[in-house]
C-alpha cells in the first residue's frame, strides 16, 4: 500500500489515502480549480482543460506532486509553466508543498482536449 492518492485519472486503481475523504475530496475539487486558473499563452484555454495534466498525487502530508507537459516540446514558456503551476496550487488551503514534473511522454495531441477547450480554440 503507498501513501497517495491518484487524480483525475479515470479507471484508475483506487488508492488508500489517511486524509478523511471529505477532506480528499475538496483537496481535489480546489487543486483542480487552482490548475485552472493558469492559461497557455498561445492558446485560449486553460491547462486542466488543454489536457496537459497528466498525473496529480495528493499523499498524506499533503504534498502535491504533478506530472504535467506541453502542447509542444519546444513551447517558449516551457521554463516558466512549471512555476505558475506550483504557485496557484500553493495557494490552495491545507497544501502543504508542490512539486511540478514537465513530462513528454506520452506525448500531448488534441485528443487530450475537453470539450470546453475545443470549444474555446473553436475546434468543435
Amino acid at each position: 500500500m503507498t501513501d497517495e492518492t491518484t487524480i483525475p485519472e479515470p479507471n484508475a486503481p483506487t488508492v488508500e489515502s489517511k486524509i478523511p475523504a471529505d477532506e480528499l475530496a475538496r483537496l481535489s475539487d480546489d487543486i483542480i480549480g487552482a490548475l485552472k486558473t493558469v492559461y497557455d499563452p498561445e492558446i485560449p484555454a486553460d491547462i486542466y482543460e488543454l489536457g496537459l495534466i497528466y498525473r496529480i498525487d495528493i499523499e498524506d502530508n499533503r504534498e502535491v506532486k504533478i506530472d504535467m507537459t506541453l502542447t509542444a516540446p519546444g513551447c517558449p514558456v516551457a521554463g516558466e509553466m512549471p512555476g505558475w503551476v506550483q504557485d496557484a496550487v500553493s495557494t490552495v488551503e491545507g497544501v502543504s508543498n508542490v512539486e511540478v514534473d514537465m513530462v513528454f511522454d506520452p506525448p500531448w495531441t488534441p485528443d487530450r482536449m475537453s470539450e470546453e477547450a475545443k470549444i474555446a480554440v473553436g475546434w468543435y
